[in-house]
This record gives C-alpha cells, sequence and structure tokens, in this order.
C-alpha cells in the first residue's frame, strides 16, 4: 500500500482547529497530531456535544495527561460564522473536515446540504482570514469531480471556494489547497461495517447496487498522512489527489467472505457506476508527483510557483483522466485484508 508519511512536518507549538473533528478522520487526525507532533493546541469544532463527550472520555482513557491538556472542544457549527470566527482566533492550522455526507439524506434535504458543505465553506474561509490563519486545508471527495449527486455538487461548489480563496488573503498570506480522496476503509458510512454486520447476522448474499461498480478505497491512517503531507507542499489553490488502489464491489464481497452470494439491488439515486478523481477537463492543470496527482489553480492572482520538474512533477497526458475503472492499481483479496487488519475494522 502507498505510504503519504510527510517529511519535515513542523507541529511544535502551532495551534491546529479541525472542524467536524468527532467523526472518524477527525479523531485519528487528533490521535496522530497529538501523538506524532508536539503542537500547543489541538482544537475540536462540532455541534454534537454528546460526540465531544464521548470522544473525551475515550481520549481518556488512552492518551496520557500531558497530551489531554492541549486538548479544547468548542461547540459550534460551520454555519454559524460569528461562532467560528471566534473559535479561531489564535489558530495557526485549520482543517476542514465538517460536511453533510450522505448522498442519499442530501438528494432529500438538499438546502440543509447547501448550508453545510457551501455556506460552511465559506464561513471558514472568512474566520480563517479574520484571524490570519497561515493554513487551511479542506477535505473534499471523489464525488466532486463531474458530479452527479447534490452531495457532489455541493463539495465541487465547496473546493472552488477554498481555491479561489487564495486571492483573497492579499497581504494577510492565508493559504487554502483541498485534498480529495475516496473511500474510507472502516469508516462510518462505509460499506464494509455494513457487510460485516449482515455476515455476522448470518447473511449468505450482500448488497450491491450494481455489479459493475467500482471504488478507490483507503485507509483512516492514509487519509490522515495524506492530509499532513499536504500541508508541507501546499502553496496555495491545490487540489491533491492521492494514487490509491481501486476495487470492484463483487470483489470487495468476495474478499470479505469467498463464499457469499451477490444480491443486486440497483443502483441509488446519485450513485455513480464510478468514482473520477482527476476529470479529462482538468488535466491541463494537473501534474503528476510519485505519490499524487496536483491539480492546479486555474487562475493565480498571487505570486506562487508551479509544480515542476525541480519538486518531481511532470505534466499528465493531454484527456488524461483518473477514475476507479480506468486505474492501473488494483486491490486484491490480501490487500483489502491487510487494510482491514489495519484499521481494526
Amino acid at each position: 500500500m502507498t505510504g503519504f508519511a510527510p517529511d519535515n512536518l513542523d507541529l511544535d507549538g502551532k495551534v491546529i482547529l479541525i472542524t467536524g473533528g468527532t467523526g472518524s478522520f477527525g479523531k485519528r487526525f487528533v490521535d496522530t497530531v497529538l501523538t506524532r507532533y508536539a503542537p500547543r493546541k489541538v482544537i475540536v469544532y462540532s455541534r454534537d456535544e454528546l460526540k465531544q463527550s464521548e470522544m473525551q472520555q475515550e481520549m481518556r482513557e488512552r492518551l496520557p495527561a500531558e497530551l489531554l491538556s492541549k486538548m479544547r472542544f468548542f461547540l459550534g457549527d460551520v454555519r454559524d460564522r460569528s461562532r467560528l470566527t471566534l473559535a479561531l482566533r489564535g489558530v495557526d492550522i485549520v482543517i476542514h473536515a465538517a460536511a453533510l455526507k450522505q448522498v442519499p439524506a442530501a438528494e432529500y434535504n438538499p438546502s440543509e446540504c447547501i448550508q453545510t458543505n457551501i455556506i460552511g465553506a465559506e464561513n471558514v474561509v472568512w474566520a480563517s482570514l479574520s484571524n490570519h490563519v497561515k493554513q487551511v486545508v479542506a477535505l473534499s471527495t471523489d464525488k466532486a469531480c463531474n458530479p452527479v449527486n447534490l452531495y457532489g455538487a455541493t463539495k465541487l461548489a465547496s473546493d472552488k471556494t477554498f481555491v479561489a480563496a487564495n486571492n483573497l488573503s492579499g497581504d494577510i498570506g492565508t493559504r487554502f489547497a483541498v485534498v480529495r480522496y475516496g473511500n474510507v476503509v472502516g469508516s462510518r458510512g462505509s460499506v464494509v461495517p455494513l457487510f460485516r454486520r449482515l455476515l455476522a447476522q448470518g447473511a449468505t448474499e450482500l448488497p450491491v447496487t450494481d455489479p459493475r461498480m467500482t471504488r478507490f478505497w483507503i485507509t483512516l491512517d492514509q487519509g490522515v498522512d495524506f492530509v499532513l503531507s499536504s500541508l508541507t507542499l501546499m502553496r496555495g489553490g491545490e487540489i491533491f489527489v492521492p494514487k490509491i488502489p481501486s476495487m470492484s464491489m463483487p470483489d470487495l464481497v468476495h474478499a470479505m467472505s469467498p463464499g457469499a452470494g451477490v444480491k443486486v439491488v440497483g443502483i441509488r439515486p446519485g450513485e455513480k457506476l464510478h468514482e473520477i478523481m482527476v476529470g479529462a477537463d482538468d488535466a491541463r492543470q494537473t501534474v503528476e508527483l510519485d505519490d499524487r496527482y496536483v491539480i492546479e489553480p486555474a487562475f493565480v492572482e498571487y505570486t506562487r510557483a508551479p509544480f515542476g520538474p525541480a519538486d518531481g512533477g511532470r505534466p499528465v497526458p493531454e484527456g488524461f483522466s483518473y477514475a476507479s475503472d480506468n486505474n492501473d492499481d488494483w486491490l486484491s483479496a490480501e490487500g483489502l485484508m491487510a487494510m482491514l487488519d489495519e484499521t481494526g475494522s
């Protein structure tokens, strides 16, 4: 499996805030930063007091007091610009992970998804600029590329908001970047825990919406490392895309339970057969590095060096696209089980 562990990342003495910090990514991110680096403070900003309480209890059970003393929990919603602006006072780095992510829920409740994913992104930009935050990395999704559902469309709007925010920073100097990756193995909402639950209940068939379907896969640890490594690389306005493996859904079923059958249940509203992380229309702005693709900003109104040969970067061919069905890295059953073992799923 590809590793994304960052080189030369210095978080010593930094104040880091993560929105949506009680989610699967947020918990792993906080653990990684506290145990691997020496930040001055890590702030979890989220709207659910129960999840914050549960996260605090979990941390008290496994982390020493000196690390716990660096934690802060801030109740608030990214929809609330004034509250977010207060929370970002004195913050050096923002990781924006808060989002409404369930595709069917977004299709049925579009205004709620828009408020969190688009207006919330605008509020993060505003609050970061108001507080002279140094770096902001926003988490995106493969569904933001050539979106066919509302969730993907809101994340595309969010991505463009963060990319364009670099043109607003002026002498403030805040730099914004985006990371975009695929399905996280074993995370909340992933199909893997669903399949595990069904198998534990004695299911002999597992539901697949379409047997042709493929998806990208990444572990939580890889996702966290990819975000941290992007902090070291970012110059402002990039969309970073990791090189990660694909797997078909029937192969996923057979890897998890070789004797299980596939029950085709039909494609859901807003669902794609294959996921795309770099579209053909983005190819002219895309540079390939050893472990990732970098979609450069189309408009640059500030001093910024592009990624080039000195960085190990090379342009991708005209018409290039990076999709889960044209990937040259395919996940084997053994590879999937190794990922599950790594995540404890």
